[in-house]
Formats: structure tokens, C-alpha cells, sequence
């Protein structure tokens, strides 16, 4: 009787830790913009992106060599190795619209909200280029996110205020979304720690090239950024990735997509305490909104009996 109590148990306890751990992976996350945008007031964006990925394959190794031991096929290798430069290439090309456009909007809030709208553009794009049939709830969440949007860029007395900024991050939102779908279309036959290493690699290695060719990066100055550097590199690339691995594994995978939406919400209140940003009634309202379109596009319609 006990031993069956035990059982019957294990199953919650396990899902509420998975549940935790995937809100600290987030939080994490969300407060990485904070850390972005503290970094660009001493390095450029591409030395702060180049150092960041180095110093997180640096974190993340020991976990690839604790996790994945095992050897792999010649075929297997690859595999890993050509999806591991497609996706390490578009990640790049993500994550420097990215923090171009912080540079430009000094914003943590803005910037994890509008990049949390890959969430939305995901199954649009898998729409108009798979076919795959979307759900009323998607095209709710897209409503909601574009009002959201508006709201969010909106200030009092100036009005609608879009600019340069907001459009290098929606475009930096374009890559993250792409980045998500060839993961999901590309990397099911390799082993999950090496492709996301070599990924990162290859993120690391484009954003150092980048460095020394558009900017002329100082010791000095990325010694200034370290604590910038190593929230970035060792809590966001190496702790919560790891953290997120080992949650979803357990977690219900709907369950898990919205709690990890709340990476943009962490974003806007990190942005708040650390004084960046400045909540407005339109600012939280639009929040508010965005937030409600992520979820409702993570959300999948129940089937009838009988469908």
C-alpha cells in the first residue's frame, strides 16, 4: 500500500518541479535583457554577442561531457554538425537584430515582449509554408499581440512611436521564429546537448568574426561588461538551457511553452527594478495583451469525442 502511494505521488511532485524549474528558466531569461542592455554601455553588440556564446559553450561543456558521453555514428555526427551551422547561423543572425535593436530602444521590456512574439509568428509560418492547419485560437493571439504592440510602443502626449529599434528586434523576432522551426523540422536525429553546443559554437565563433571587422573591442571595456557577460554566457546559455532540458522532459509540453512565455513578462519587470524602463498605464496594458496573445497562441483547441 505504501509503495503505491508512493507511486501515485511521484507524478505530481515530479510535474510542480518541472513546472519551477522551467519559471527559473525563464525569470533567467527575461532578466537577460536587463543584462543586454547594462552590456551595450560598454561594448558594442557584436563583441557582447561574441563574448557571451564563448563564454557559455565554456559553461555548457561540462554538462555535454556529464549528459552525452556516449559515442556517436559517423552519420549521426553530421547530422549534427550541418543543422548545428544552419541553426548556429540563423541564431546569430537573431540574436544581432536583437541586441541592435536594444541599442536602439534602451528597453528590456520592449525588447523581451517583442521577441516573445515568435510565439505567434510560429504557427503562422508553419501555415503558409507547411500548410499546417491554425487554430482560431492563433489567430486571437495575433490580434491581441498587434494591439498589445501598439499599446506598448505608444506614449502619452507623443503618440505611436515605432522606430528603428522596434523594427530591428521585429525583424530579429522573424529569425527566432525560424530558428524554432528548423530545430523542429532539422534536429530530431541528433542528440539534443551536442547540436545546441555546436549551435552556440557556431554563434560565438560569427559574432567574434564580427567583432574585430565592425568594431574595435577594448580589454578594458569588456572587463567593465564582465558581470553583463557572465549573466549572459553562464546563467541564460549554460544554466537555463540545462535547466530547461531537463524540465521538459517531464513537463506537458503546452504547460511548458506558456510558462517559458513568461520570459517577457520577467523581461519588462527586470527592466522596472532595475530602473530602464518606466511601466505606463498604456506600456502595462499592452503588456498585458501581448502576454494574453503568446498564450493564446500556445494553446490548443480540444478535439470533440468522436473528431
Amino acid at each position: 500500500m505504501k509503495e503505491s502511494k508512493k507511486t501515485n505521488s511521484n507524478p505530481n511532485r515530479t510535474g510542480a518541479v518541472s513546472l519551477f524549474l522551467l519559471f527559473l528558466t525563464a525569470m533567467i531569461w527575461g532578466f537577460a535583457f536587463v543584462a543586454q542592455v547594462e552590456g551595450i554601455e560598454y561594448i558594442g553588440n557584436f563583441t557582447l554577442n561574441g563574448t557571451r556564446f564563448t563564454v557559455g559553450i565554456i559553461s555548457l561543456l561540462p554538462v555535454v561531457l556529464v549528459f552525452e558521453r556516449g559515442r556517436t555514428d559517423r552519420e549521426e555526427r553530421k547530422r549534427t554538425v550541418k543543422v548545428s551551422l544552419l541553426a548556429g547561423v540563423v541564431l546569430f543572425l537573431a540574436s544581432s537584430f536583437q541586441q541592435l535593436g536594444i541599442q536602439y530602444t534602451k528597453s528590456a521590456g520592449i525588447a523581451g515582449f517583442i521577441t516573445g512574439l515568435y510565439s505567434v509568428f510560429i504557427p503562422i509560418a508553419c501555415f503558409v509554408l507547411f500548410k499546417k492547419r491554425t487554430s482560431l485560437n492563433v489567430w486571437l493571439g495575433v490580434v491581441c499581440a498587434v494591439i498589445g504592440l501598439f499599446l506598448l510602443c505608444y506614449k502619452q502626449g507623443e503618440g505611436f512611436s515605432f522606430g528603428i529599434g522596434e523594427l530591428l528586434l521585429l525583424v530579429g523576432t522573424f529569425f527566432w521564429t525560424a530558428h524554432v522551426i528548423i530545430i523542429d523540422r532539422c534536429a530530431k536525429n541528433v542528440r539534443s546537448l551536442h547540436f545546441s553546443w555546436g549551435q552556440f559554437a557556431v554563434c560565438a565563433v560569427l559574432g567574434l568574426i564580427s567583432m574585430f571587422i565592425f568594431e574595435e573591442p577594448e580589454m578594458s571595456n569588456i572587463l567593465d561588461a564582465k558581470w553583463a557577460i557572465l549573466y549572459c554566457g553562464v546563467l541564460s546559455v549554460g544554466v537555463a538551457y540545462t535547466l530547461q532540458v531537463i524540465a521538459q522532459k517531464r513537463a506537458d509540453p503546452t504547460l511548458a511553452a506558456i510558462v517559458l512565455s513568461t520570459e517577457s513578462v520577467f523581461s519588462a519587470v527586470g527592466g522596472f527594478l532595475f530602473g530602464i524602463d518606466e511601466l505606463t498605464v498604456f506600456g502595462i496594458a499592452g503588456c498585458i495583451l501581448m502576454f494574453v496573445g503568446i498564450v493564446l497562441s500556445q494553446l490548443s483547441p480540444k478535439k470533440r469525442s468522436g473528431d
